[in-house]
């Protein structure tokens, strides 16, 4: 795709990275949605999913594998997964970070961004 069909990543040679957290509120459905998450992440293209938390964060980046994201992390904090995306980003990667609330990955964002971490 080319920036006129809408998509600017791909035009600027960047990766798609998801920093993907755990859905804290979903009860007896929470293994299989985060299954799901993995599986859209491969759908959309993301080059790499960094799954941040426990149990279910590792469902989310076994799902992700399988149906065919080429890198996946796991980690366990937000601090280690805003240390490890510093080590590992490029000018041009776009990167959306999404979890519950509960999760406080905003906290990654802040220290991606330069801004004070707020949360702890």
């Amino acid at each position: 795709m080319t920036e006129a069909d809408g998509d600017t990543t791909e035009a600027a040679g960047g990766r798609r990275i998801a920093v993907l957290g755990e859905m804290l509120e979903l009860g007896d459905e929470a293994v299989e949605a985060h299954r799901e998450v993995g599986r859209t992440a491969a759908e959309n293209g993301v080059d790499l999913v960094v799954a941040v938390g426990g149990d279910l964060a590792k469902q989310l980046a076994l799902a992700a594998g399988a149906a065919g994201v080429p890198d996946i992390a796991m980690v366990g904090d937000n601090a280690t997964a805003a240390a490890y995306l510093n080590s590992i980003l490029r000018p041009d990667d776009v990167v959306l970070v999404k979890a519950s609330r509960g999760g406080q990955l905003w906290q990654i964002a802040q220290v991606l961004t330069g801004q004070p971490v707020t949360g702890l």
